[in-house]
């Protein structure tokens, strides 16, 4: 990392995407910004896939983050709403790789060990946590916007480990590492 880095850390979901960054400068860091964005009142998939790009656009054009940490999605019964976060989770790579930021992917389990030292946590044991990491005044209403925060973070304290997680620094590092998922 540079003496000064912005990562911009995001918790895609359908329904609700959580995002946080913070500023890197040396070995420590400071809170810039969480919240999230909103998609319960839209019904079209397809417009809260567009809604996500266009808002981690504005992000990446406001703020100029040097490095996104996204969660990844986690594996649950439900294949339908697999189906949906990787969507969600892809949008936002997409718009990061559009703007040739480099990509970490973490798990959520990381994440939480990361912040919390317990890859089990409960997202009020991570916001609580941040909370205290960063002194934060007060804590949002819903917690997802605190999970894009913590991947944020998580990213910060894996910084320069090779195995922190998967990365992509442009569309042709992702096709490189994924070629047994692209069509010829």
């Amino acid at each position: 990392m540079t003496s000064e880095t912005i990562i911009l850390g995001i918790d895609p979901g359908t329904t609700i995407m959580g995002f946080g960054l913070i500023k890197v400068k040396g070995k420590s860091m400071e809170f810039l910004q969480l919240n999230e964005l909103q998609l319960k009142k839209y019904s079209d998939h397809y417009l809260k896939l567009k809604l996500i790009f266009e808002r981690t656009i504005e992000l990446i054009d406001t703020y100029k983050p040097d490095e996104i940490a996204i969660e990844a999605p986690f594996f649950g019964k439900n294949v339908q709403s697999m189906l949906k976060l990787g969507r969600a989770q892809g949008v936002a790579m997409a718009a990061g790789l559009s703007r040739e930021i480099p990509i970490t992917e973490y798990s959520p389990k990381k994440i939480k060990m990361a912040i919390t030292g317990n890859g089990n946590a409960s997202k009020e044991q991570v916001a609580k946590m941040l909370q205290n990491l960063l002194h934060l005044k007060e804590l949002p209403k819903n917690l997802d916007s605190t999970d894009g925060l913590a991947a944020a973070v998580c990213h910060f304290y894996n910084a320069g480990q090779v195995t922190a997680g998967k990365s992509y620094t442009g569309w042709s590092a992702f096709i490189k590492q994924n070629e047994n998922r692209v069509k010829k």
